[in-house]
């Protein structure tokens, strides 16, 4: 889905992340792409749902209270997405998308649950009111509470009711920017996109190049690289970009990655991005003051 919240506040002083650390707080969204085939069948892989929940497990029994989960919404959002654009006018016809997204949250909170994980979903909608200048006022004391329990938050995409007092979808990969502020442990925000590609690759090729780094204040000459998938209610690569560069500009340091089922697990998500595997290729959303050892966006000439 790909409507943005409009830019919140900057961040605090000392919230820009540093090379070398691992996050305070990981925000792990996991795209629709690995959960269904949303371009064809139209069916949701509860198998592949399983087993990212077991190594989500094994996330938060070793990182108690530092991850959120965000759901992408797969196969079950995207053709009610596809009908809510359609719907020009009908001012609530977002709400639509309330259904199916909590289905996904809730195929989530009972995979993980039945594994020992306080898993709770939560509805986007209630922790969001614009006003009437645009501002989005965000309230993330619930999440923060869970966090502080060693429970694990669980959101997807939603709606926002809006300034007017209608309503407008809020995408899976802007959600992240919701609860930027919520982690209560020191060090860095990481975000991490998990989709069926690498990251932006530099030819439309899936087995070409990733961009390594991304600087989030200067998108223009990264968009040559973005697939055409008009079809997609998302917005595809280019949505995911906007949401996480907006995200980056806020102090967080956001990958885009290919998920992966392996033995390998997740693991290393925690782990300072100069320590991740040589054998996974991502790009990084980060201001140049922190990425200094990251190569340059030059690397797309």
């Amino acid at each position: 889905m790909t409507a943005a919240v409009p830019p919140a506040p900057a961040a605090a002083p000392g919230r820009e992340p540093a090379p070398g650390r691992e996050p305070g707080l990981l925000v792990l969204k996991v795209g629709g792409s690995l959960l269904s085939d949303k371009r064809h069948s139209g069916e949701t892989d509860h198998a592949a749902v399983d087993e990212y929940a077991a190594m989500v497990a094994e996330l938060v029994a070793e990182y108690p209270g530092r991850i959120v989960l965000v759901t992408g919404g797969g196969a079950l959002c995207h053709p009610v997405g596809l009908r809510i654009k359609a719907a020009e006018n009908d001012p609530y016809a977002a709400v639509a998308l309330t259904e199916p997204a909590f289905r996904m949250r809730w195929a989530w909170t009972t995979a993980l649950r039945a594994r020992g994980v306080r898993a709770v979903p939560l509805q986007t909608t209630s922790m969001l009111n614009e006003l009437p200048d645009g501002t989005v006022v965000t309230e993330t004391g619930v999440v923060s509470r869970l966090l502080a329990e060693g429970a694990l938050p669980v959101l997807s995409s939603d709606c926002v009711v809006t300034a007017a007092g209608t309503l407008r979808i809020l995408s899976s990969d802007d959600v992240p920017g919701v609860v930027l502020d919520a982690a209560a442990a020191p060090g860095p925000v990481r975000v991490v996109a998990l989709t069926d590609v690498s990251g932006i690759h530099l030819a439309q090729d899936p087995d070409s190049p990733v961009l390594p780094h991304l600087d989030p204040d200067d998108l223009t000459a990264v968009r040559q690289l973005f697939w055409d998938d008009a079809w997609d209610a998302t917005g595809a690569m280019e949505g995911k970009v906007e949401a996480l560069a907006a995200h980056a500009r806020r102090g967080a340091e956001c990958v885009i990655t290919r998920g992966d089922r392996g033995p390998g697990g997740l693991r290393h998500l925690f782990a300072p991005l100069d320590a991740w595997p040589h054998d996974v290729p991502r790009t990084l959303i980060r201001r140049r003051a922190s990425a200094a050892a990251e190569p340059s966006q030059e690397d797309l000439t």
